[in-house]
């Protein structure tokens, strides 16, 4: 069993305490946005990752789930709208069009149902 050490603050002795290493990982756009929505809105969930060592591991999921699912919803809704390779020969402007909506639109999804969600 490890013995704890101690730092005298004053008249207070403080545990000297720290996190074990977690893995450096670089997050995307939807991890960060997950970790500052838990860091701002659901704190007892973000410390408890943090301090369990869960956290990088928790946004990497957020991450590959969040990018899976936008670009399934992308393909779904592009073959439904009838955004084709045809359309982007014919009409440049209009494919780029439908395709930043389509974007827009699995993004809010995504946004709403993995990276807001408790």
């Amino acid at each position: 069993m490890m013995g704890i050490t101690y730092t005298r603050q004053g008249d207070y002795n403080l545990p000297n305490l720290s996190l074990p290493e977690q893995p450096e990982a670089e997050l995307g756009v939807y991890a960060r946005m997950r970790r500052r929505f838990l860091r701002d809105h659901h704190k007892i969930l973000y410390y408890n990752l943090l301090t369990h060592c869960a956290l990088t591991q928790h946004l990497y999921d957020i991450e590959q789930a969040a990018m899976d699912m936008e670009e399934r919803l992308i393909r779904q809704m592009a073959d439904r709208q009838g955004v084709t390779e045809a359309l982007k020969a014919q009409n440049q402007m209009m494919w780029v069009q439908k395709m930043n909506s389509i974007r827009n639109a699995a993004r809010e999804i995504v946004l709403y149902d993995i990276i807001y969600a408790v």
